[in-house]
């Protein structure tokens, strides 16, 4: 299949906090020819970081909460445990983003940072690619309420065992899916990489 695909008109329908895109478009068919025209709205999101704070020394990971509006048709699971993120800013590179974020929404220096994976969260809909880190931090001073207010952050941070964590997984009492990924690559990573980074 020659795989190609063509954007027949583009127009901003919302532009606020985030941008909606409509697109008129086609596409080749793994049958031959093309589909015919179809309209799709796209949520415009720029990339993303999201960092799984972690102590090998302690076998510690760090997991905040915060209300998300995403999460409000289900009103019992509006406050979402998770790990830190952020959106990656015109001129910035993830790396940065990701030291960034983890001192403003966790108050965690990063003192080793890897790459786990980059991905699509949701490309039904939307355009945002994640790169998911882990990054190595001293877990001793860790929790309280962190943010920016002038971002209207209100998050809790704390730090649990790993063992506690999965548990949470498993439990259903984290239900979004970059933590979900994260903790699941710790699962299968963990031994590994207490050797790499040393623990005491």
């Amino acid at each position: 299949m020659d795989k190609k695909f063509e954007i027949l008109n583009k127009e901003v329908i919302y532009q606020g906090f985030f941008r909606l895109e409509r697109y008129r478009l086609k596409h080749t068919l793994y049958g031959g020819g093309w589909s015919s025209e179809i309209t799709r709205e796209l949520f415009r999101r720029g990339n993303c970081v999201a960092v799984l704070l972690y102590d090998p020394d302690a076998d510690k990971v760090v997991l905040i909460e915060q209300f998300r509006t995403g999460a409000i048709l289900k009103a019992d699971k509006a406050w979402l445990v998770e790990i830190v993120a952020g959106a990656i800013e015109e001129g910035e590179v993830a790396e940065a983003v990701a030291y960034r974020e983890s001192l403003e929404e966790a108050g965690c220096e990063i003192q080793q940072l890897m790459v786990i994976n980059e991905f699509y969260t949701t490309p039904g809909g939307s355009s945002e690619w994640i790169t998911l880190f882990c990054g190595k931090v001293d877990s001793t001073t860790v929790g309280g309420i962190h943010g920016l207010d002038h971002e209207d952050e209100d998050i809790w941070v704390r730090t649990v065992s790993f063992d506690e964590a999965y548990l949470m997984l498993e439990n259903g009492e984290i239900d979004s899916a970059i933590p979900i990924i994260a903790i699941q690559w710790l699962a299968l990573n963990r031994q590994k990489l207490r050797q790499e980074w040393g623990v005491k």
